[in-house]
């Protein structure tokens, strides 16, 4: 494959996401494996150029349209910026940002879609991906020889950090767009006044069907409190209304690396795993050892977590003194 690597660099309310960072920091492997260049693509909020020091250059494409993501817009200014160039790799990090993009460039563009990817890596000139199937039940590897390749980034593919560099050279592209198409953004759907972001937060006490009853997730409350963390949560106790859809973590909600991630009561289907498999510590109880969520745990308590939550809780409490 000939060409340069592209990373789409997703941003909103003014700041560029850390899924961005972990795309440039894969984009530079694939960059050194192909002998070629590393390329950020920015549509529209030119002034975060300078935070994509990892890239040789930023392309950056502005027009009102690309202000909030649109994935009208950006598939338009994506697609017309990947016939002009023709890029090698197109490396898009998956979130509820770039769900309906991914979906609408290979259409576009009439390339091929690797979607799910948990890994790239350059094998005898090929791009070679890891890829999920079947909402994780399965892993495909796949080797593309034709560009463009566009791939969809899963979380954590490689560490934040590892994408450094000086600020990168700049230049300014063109967008041919219409002053307003059929997809226009409205607004951002906030948590509930007095809610928390569980994005943001470094420790979560998070709750699944093992909690049993609404009650039961007073006994996560107590050990977040102690911990200095708050609750989250897995779909089936978001379905059951016991907290609010902004505590759910996993594919359907939202993705977390917090320091700490104690799953108390979660089996570990590859949904919820999905959302939370980047936290530096994960910590599971269950009663069931065969139970998924042991595969990615660090520390496996087999039990009761009715019984272990209150016990921990008095430990944590006891420690501070």
């Amino acid at each position: 494959m000939t060409g340069n690597v592209w990373v789409l660099a997703e941003h909103w309310r003014g700041r560029l996401s850390d899924l961005t960072l972990e795309a440039l920091a894969l984009g530079r492997e694939l960059a050194s494996g192909f002998g070629s260049q590393l390329e950020a693509v920015l549509l529209g909020g030119g002034a975060l150029a300078a935070g994509l020091g990892a890239a040789d250059k930023v392309l950056s494409v502005d027009h009102p349209s690309l202000a909030e993501p649109n994935p009208e817009a950006y598939c338009r200014a994506l697609a017309a910026l990947v016939k002009a160039r023709g890029p090698a790799v197109v490396l898009v990090p998956l979130s509820n940002v770039s769900a309906d993009l991914i979906g609408l460039l290979p259409a576009r563009l009439g390339a091929a879609l690797l979607n799910f990817c948990r890994d790239v890596r350059v094998v005898d000139g090929k791009l070679e991906a890891r890829c999920l199937l079947y909402g994780g039940k399965l892993e495909s590897t796949v080797t593309v020889a034709a560009a463009p390749a566009l791939v969809g980034l899963l979380p954590g593919a490689r560490p934040a950090a590892a994408a450094s560099g000086k600020a990168p050279a700049v230049e300014a592209v063109a967008a041919d767009l219409p002053a307003e198409g059929r997809v226009r953004f409205e607004a951002y759907l906030d948590p509930a006044p007095g809610d928390v972001d569980v994005t943001q937060q470094a420790v979560l006490v998070s709750v699944g069907r093992g909690i049993q009853t609404q009650d039961n997730i007073s006994l996560a409350e107590d050990l977040a409190a102690a911990l200095g963390g708050v609750v989250s949560a897995s779909r089936p106790v978001i379905d059951q209304g016991w907290l609010p859809l902004t505590r759910q973590v996993g594919k359907s909600g939202a993705t977390v690396k917090p320091k700490l991630y104690f799953a108390a009561g979660i089996s570990g289907a590859p949904e919820h795993v999905e959302g939370m498999k980047g936290a530096e510590l994960i910590v599971a109880v269950n009663t069931d050892p065969g139970a998924p969520i042991f595969g990615v745990a660090h520390y496996g308590i087999v039990a009761d977590a009715l019984e272990v939550l209150p016990a921990l809780t008095e430990a944590v409490k006891a420690r501070k003194g």
